[in-house]
């Protein structure tokens, strides 16, 4: 684990643009439209264990994603979980009770990997007489 205050590695400030202003409105009126509807109709069912709100940095290298991870985490006030070393993620997340917010950067080299793996997907098929077993 590393700490939330971790020294940004890019020395630079990533300026708030007006689209994401835009959208980060509609996300947040649609948590609270969703939570006054969920609390009006008590028969509705919720999950269990609550849920994880995921993000995932895009358009950002890998500096640049890390760099942001480790800025929301001083704002979430928690530490960075840093998985890379044994092929995962680098993330961030704090429990709003049964809510959790998570960022998580997913090395580019992770990606590429994963990318990779996929694209075999169509050329593999299940025989049809050992899936019925």
């Amino acid at each position: 684990m590393t700490t939330p205050n971790a020294p940004r590695t890019d020395n630079t400030s990533r300026p708030v643009v007006p689209g994401d202003l835009f959208t980060r409105h509609q996300v947040i009126s649609g948590l609270r439209a969703l939570a006054d509807f969920l609390e009006a109709n008590p028969a509705v069912p919720v999950p269990e264990y609550g849920d994880t709100f995921d993000v995932f940095p895009r358009d950002c290298d890998d500096a640049c994603s890390v760099a942001l991870v480790n800025d929301v985490a001083e704002l979430l006030g928690v530490a960075v979980d840093d998985d890379r070393p044994f092929g995962g993620h680098y993330t961030a997340s704090k429990s709003f009770g049964r809510i959790a917010y998570r960022i998580v950067h997913i090395p580019d080299r992770n990606r590429r990997e994963y990318e990779a793996r996929m694209s075999y997907r169509d050329n593999v098929r299940v025989d049809e007489e050992s899936a019925a077993r």
